[in-house]
C-alpha cells in the first residue's frame, strides 16, 4: 500500500532543502532501519471485533485492509477512529470491515511509494507534508518497490522512538 492521495501542488524546492536537513538527522538510515513489524491486514469481510481484537493484541494504531481474492490494498482502519465509531454506535462490532474502513481513493491521484529502502528523511517528509503535499499523514504504508505486497506500516510515532534511541 506505500501510496497515498497526492495532487501535485508539491515545491520541488522546498523538498530538497528540507530533505538535506532531514538527511542529517538521519544520517543514510532506511525505512528497513525502523524495524517495522510485519503488516496485519484485514479482509473487507472479517468482522470489527476480530480486527479490533488483531490491533489491540500487537498494539497498532492502524490496520490494512485487503482483498480476500487478490491481496490487493483497499484501504486502512484507523483505530482510534473505529473506536469512536463502535461508541457512538455507527459501527456495531458484528459489522464487516468494510463498513468502517476508510478507502484509498484510485482514480486520479497520485500515490509516494514507500519502501524498505526509502531514506528516512523522504519519510519524516511524506509525514510532515504528504505526498506532493497533500498534507500531513499519520502513516505509512511499507510495500515492495512494485507495491504488489504490503510489508508493514511505519507511524511518526516510529519514527520519533527511532530517533531516541539512535545516538547523535
Amino acid at each position: 500500500m506505500t501510496q497515498y492521495q497526492v495532487p501535485k501542488t508539491h515545491n520541488e524546492n522546498e523538498s530538497l532543502m528540507s530533505g538535506s536537513i532531514w538527511a542529517n538527522k538521519y544520517r543514510g538510515a532506511t525505512v528497513e532501519d525502523l524495524d517495522p513489524p510485519p503488516a496485519l491486514s484485514s479482509k473487507p469481510t472479517d468482522p470489527v471485533s476480530h480486527a479490533l481484537m488483531s490491533a489491540y493484541e500487537r498494539e497498532f494504531t492502524h490496520l490494512t485492509v485487503i482483498s480476500a481474492d487478490t491481496r490487493a490494498l483497499l484501504g486502512y482502519l484507523n483505530i482510534p477512529r473505529l473506536k469512536q465509531l463502535l461508541d457512538t454506535g455507527v459501527v456495531k462490532n458484528s459489522d464487516p470491515v468494510e463498513t468502517a474502513m476508510q478507502k484509498f481513493k484510485r482514480k486520479g491521484n497520485v500515490y509516494k511509494v514507500i519502501t524498505m529502502e526509502t531514506p528516512l528523511e523522504e519519510l519524516e517528509e511524506f509525514f510532515h507534508e504528504g505526498a506532493h503535499g497533500s498534507g500531513p499523514q499519520e502513516f505509512a504504508v511499507v510495500t515492495d518497490p512494485s507495491r504488489r505486497f504490503v510489508l508493514g506500516v511505519a507511524t511518526k510515532g516510529d519514527l520519533e522512538e527511532f530517533t531516541k534511541r539512535r545516538p547523535r
